[in-house]
């Protein structure tokens, strides 16, 4: 089974090895023939940048399929909503076990947060080297 997520998109911009891609990220329903009469329908475009040593053949413009490992996105989704959620569950849990107010456990819950992306903000090179795309 192939493990891997497949986007195709278009070159934006070219830096030397980073290249940045346009893509078109739709839900199942907004590809459907229908989906321009259905309010249920969504698409967002979204930039993805990848750092690839060999950039010399592409132009501003071609077509692409920018891809990641499953793993990948797993690590991504793990370090961004995962990580984040077990974090305030336990927040939560801690305060209302040591019995805090329900007001105040929830609020500490959500400001603790901001030092997590804080410190995710911090690491992001580190972070960027262990999640990335290459282009097929």
């Amino acid at each position: 089974m192939d493990n891997t997520i497949r986007h195709e998109g278009k070159v934006e911009s070219i830096e030397g090895k980073h290249i940045r891609v346009k893509i078109v990220q739709t839900s199942a329903c907004s590809a459907c023939k229908i989906a321009s009469h259905c309010t249920a329908s969504e698409s967002k475009e979204k930039v993805i940048d990848v750092y690839q040593a060999s950039s010399h053949s592409l132009q501003i413009g071609d077509d692409v399929i920018v891809s990641t490992s499953g793993k990948t996105a797993g690590r991504a989704l793990l370090l961004g909503f995962g990580f984040p959620l077990v974090l305030m569950l336990t927040v939560l849990v801690t305060l209302l076990a040591i019995g805090q107010n329900e007001g105040v456990a929830a609020l500490a819950a959500i400001v603790v947060l901001v030092p997590y992306y804080l410190v995710l903000w911090l690491f992001r090179d580190r972070i960027a080297s262990g999640i990335s795309f290459t282009i097929e």
